[in-house]
């Protein structure tokens, strides 16, 4: 083939050629970069989502009147004392001398304030077989995890010297203590090895260490760069740890797939004898406008979550497209400068054996090793190209029916049991205090504000609210009020009947803001009685997630049709990328739905059905998919689009297409799948879900979405894949950088654009 010298055109081709010729200034510019990113963003410091900031509605109004009050509140700890036989009871004198031994220990630790004796409360239950002894930690709530060890081994002396009674604590402190030691390091492991395994994988691809570096490098100093620019951001939009992990997740993916997809394309081009120079070229006109394309589209699908109007998932949607518009930007930038300085030595660090016969049989053949593809593919195309109907049908046929059980998504907020089950000790006393005071370990809390919380008619209806509150049979009982004179606020706790069951405890809550509410509080001029507490919480929440699914939608959809039009210039293009990508998005609810809800084979991935998904997963996976699906859409589509413009057949130029890039795709997606299945096997049921949804849907995603149903329906169309209205022709034209004949003989006239 010839080494002609040729121009190209376009921002990815430009910006290629720029690096390329201007190496150690690209190099010098990203190091720049990175550095200054890191620096600045570290010197501002990062400002985290508030709690009155997390939701709109009632949640967030409780949120703010305790944060315009000035009131910390503590993190509160309980003790069950339970009698482990049925004879025992609370008025027993063992029983009393055990809550006495607990009221005094937990006291003596210093670290505790406002304890208070269950025969004082009255928090005994019906049975008369459990009593709750309640007490604050000292100081900040948010720390309170890290004092309360002293208190919970008072708590086990204790219980060395009953051994008749069950004697366990629990609480925000206690419960974060546990969370802590067990899990604390479990995103820290699973993040730190993400890394390596990617690293792995790109080994095996490459069979070089130098070439497998690349992509590895390139993600690293991408998430670099963005954690420091999210400390800036953070100034504006706040951000949170969430977000950042998610960051660290959508950076490694697609700053590894970037890198993967333009070396792999440069190394194709040198292995089929084009000098370095016009490799490069090639690669920049090609997979770097891919990445432009890819990069944009998956920049737009996570601006979906600014839609959403929840804070956490706004930090979540602005840290992943930095994220990708930084690792974007440095695989058409940097990564053309480091090959044009590596040259030839990107092979350095060769594994013995590896590759060596595809090497050779490269060497002694005028074929590109690309189009010696990959022989399944190659022989799954052969059937799927000739018979593209029946293969349409069987693959949409056994994705709908994977995708059925979506129909009857339930999502929640899980609660600790379903959340853990029983990896943590503390899961069995939160089960033993709902059932003996149903909701006493997660209550409503109405927090009322007034002009005078010690008027008259306030206390009058404070008082009307708590005995509604049980009467109405919203709550058991004992209902708790806590007044803060000083700042005329009072906290009313109501634990609610349903206990951990989710929905019995929602109506429970609707009966207290929509009945008991209005008829007691609500009668007082003036006064706030917003309903919090982790049901409302995942109420309000649900409801909030609900309303923004629409705009959410219609934003990443329509806009990433617009893209792919622009980009493609193809109308059917543009329906059939959408479409196929909703299915794919598809099936992978209905893995969730089927092995989290249903609990089918969930012992397969170390799970259990827990009878719900998350509440905030379905939209996230939503935008996250179809934004990281479009990495592999538009790579190889680009690459059938460039066949065509070659003067290949369609159908010729789909097989070349889809074999040709098989091998990038099939390491792409291993890395993605086996970096998500890596938080699949985290103990958190919400991590697990989200883990394995991701992971299930790149898979299909790679697998059964670009190389059957892809192929299959632009068999199917065949020139009508490139089918635009006329009156569509005066729109902007984004195709020109992909034209690769402009680097290959003949050369066309310059200016000259070949169309289909």
């Amino acid at each position: 083939m010839g080494n002609a010298d040729t121009r190209v055109r376009g921002i990815a081709a430009r910006a290629g050629g720029w690096s390329a010729r201007h190496r150690w200034a690209a190099v010098g510019i990203w190091v720049l970069f990175v550095v200054l990113a890191m620096g600045l963003g570290s010197a501002a410091g990062r400002v985290d989502v508030k709690e009155s900031d997390q939701l709109k509605g009632e949640t967030h109004t409780a949120a703010k009147i305790i944060e315009d009050a000035g009131i910390e509140e503590p993190a509160s700890e309980t003790v069950l004392v339970q009698a482990k036989d049925a004879g025992t009871r609370a008025t027993d004198a063992d029983f009393r001398s055990a809550v006495s031994a607990v009221v005094q220990a937990v006291g003596a630790t210093g670290k505790v304030t406002d304890v208070t004796s269950p025969y004082d409360t009255k928090t005994i239950s019906k049975d008369g077989r459990s009593a709750l002894v309640q007490f604050d930690m000292r100081g900040d709530s948010e720390t309170a995890g890290d004092r309360v060890e002293p208190v919970l081994k008072a708590v086990e002396r204790v219980q060395k010297d009953h051994a008749g009674l069950r004697i366990e604590e629990i609480g925000g402190a206690s419960m974060m203590k546990q969370y802590d030691d067990a899990f604390g390091d479990d995103f820290q492991k699973a993040e730190l090895s993400a890394v390596p395994v990617a690293l792995g994988i790109l080994l095996i691809a490459f069979g070089a260490l130098v070439a497998a570096l690349l992509p590895v490098a390139l993600a690293v100093t991408a998430i670099m760069a963005t954690m420091g620019l999210m400390g800036i951001v953070s100034h504006l939009m706040p951000m949170s740890d969430t977000a950042n992990s998610v960051m660290l997740l959508v950076g490694l993916a697609v700053g590894v797939d970037y890198c993967l997809f333009y070396l792999r394309r440069e190394r194709e081009e040198r292995e089929a004898g084009r000098d370095a120079g016009t490799a490069l070229r090639i690669a920049a006109a090609t997979s770097g406008r891919a990445i432009i394309v890819s990069g944009v589209t998956v920049c737009v699908a996570m601006a979906g979550m600014l839609f959403t109007g929840l804070a956490e998932f706004e930090a979540m949607g602005l840290a992943s497209l930095m994220v990708v518009a930084v690792a974007m930007v440095g695989s058409v930038t940097v990564l053309p400068a480091l090959l044009s300085l590596l040259g030839d030595r990107v092979e350095k660090g060769r594994i013995p054996f590896l590759h060596r016969a595809k090497r050779r049989a490269a060497g002694r053949s005028n074929r590109r090793p690309a189009d010696e593809g990959s022989r399944f593919w190659s022989a799954v195309l052969r059937v799927v190209l000739a018979k593209p109907a029946v293969s349409l049908v069987v693959a949409t046929g056994a994705l709908l029916a994977v995708a059925a059980p979506a129909l009857g998504m339930k999502t929640q907020q899980l609660t600790l049991d379903k959340e853990f089950g029983d990896s943590l000790v503390i899961v069995g006393t939160y089960n033993r205090v709902n059932e003996a005071f149903p909701g006493g370990s997660e209550p409503a809390q109405v927090v009322v504000k007034a002009r005078d919380i010690d008027a008259a008619d306030v206390k009058a209806a404070l008082a009307d609210f708590r005995e509604a509150a049980v009467s109405s049979g919203a709550s058991r009982g004992p209902v708790d009020i806590k007044v803060y004179a000083e700042h005329d606020v009072a906290f009313v706790s109501v634990p609610l009947v349903g206990g951990s069951d989710q929905g019995k405890a929602e109506k429970s809550l609707e009966l207290l803001r929509d009945t008991v509410r209005p008829r007691t509080l609500g009668k007082v001029d003036g006064l706030q009685a917003p309903i919090t507490g982790q049901v409302a919480g995942s109420h309000d929440f649900n409801d909030q997630l609900i309303g923004s699914v629409t705009p959410v939608f219609a934003f990443v959809v329509v806009f990433a049709f617009v893209l792919m039009l622009l980009s493609f210039r193809s109308l059917t293009i543009a329906v059939t990328s959408i479409m196929l990508n909703l299915l794919s998005v598809a099936a992978a609810y209905g893995i969730l739905v089927a092995v989290f809800q249903h609990g089918w084979g969930a012992s397969l991935v170390g799970a259990e059905g827990v009878g719900a998904i998350v509440t905030w997963l379905p939209l996230f996976l939503f935008v996250i998919l179809f934004g990281l699906s479009m990495d592999y859409h538009v790579f190889v589509v680009s690459r059938i689009r460039e066949a065509r413009l070659r003067g290949r057949s369609t159908k010729d130029a789909i097989r070349h297409g889809v074999v040709t890039t098989a091998g990038v795709v099939t390491s792409a997606a291993v890395i993605m799948v086996a970096v998500f299945a890596i938080f699949g096997t985290l103990s958190m049921q919400s991590m697990k879900q989200m883990g394995v949804g991701l992971a299930a849907a790149v898979l299909i995603d790679a697998t059964i979405i670009r190389g059957v149903l892809l192929p299959a329906v632009m068999a199917l169309l065949g020139e009508r894949n490139w089918y635009l209205p006329k009156w569509l022709n005066r729109m902007p034209d984004l195709t020109h950088d992909e034209a690769p004949e402009a680097a290959l003989p003949p050369v066309l006239p310059q200016g000259e654009r070949a169309g289909v």
